[in-house]
């Protein structure tokens, strides 16, 4: 986890493995910690996660709740949190979370999901910064 300055500070959040059952948890105290000590805009960086599972989308989605600053569903909760998160896809973009460089297998994971339409999705992290304005 670091800190970029743009026009608002941004944290970015760098995955590195696969993001599956057995890492999630993980991913989600990390965003949450973040958010916690005060960072309200979340680039997760994608570039070195090759495989993403179920697991990892739900991680994506409390990721996007905690930075909307909504109690997230206890994500342990299986397909209760599947089925929140299919719920809450036609709620649209996400202003203070987007993904940068996905590899190819986990951009075609989003796609499949539906979760390409909640998230921006940058290749580059200087624009993936600079698409955060002030609110």
């Amino acid at each position: 986890v670091r800190q970029e300055q743009g026009a608002v500070p941004v944290t970015i959040l760098s995955i590195e493995g696969n993001l599956d059952a057995s890492n999630y948890q993980v991913a989600i105290a990390s965003a949450r910690e973040a958010y916690e000590q005060g960072a309200r805009d979340l680039i997760v960086d994608m570039s070195a996660v090759p495989f993403m599972s179920s697991s990892g989308i739900v991680a994506l989605h409390t990721m996007a709740l905690i930075f909307r600053g909504v109690q997230p569903e206890d994500s342990q909760g299986g397909w209760e949190a599947l089925h929140s998160l299919d719920r809450d896809r036609d709620s649209g973009v996400q202003k203070h979370i987007k993904l940068l460089k996905p590899q190819e297998r986990v951009a075609a994971t989003l796609v499949k999901t539906g979760m390409n339409k909640f998230f921006e999705i940058y290749d580059n992290q200087d624009e993936a910064i600079a698409s955060f304005k002030q609110s």
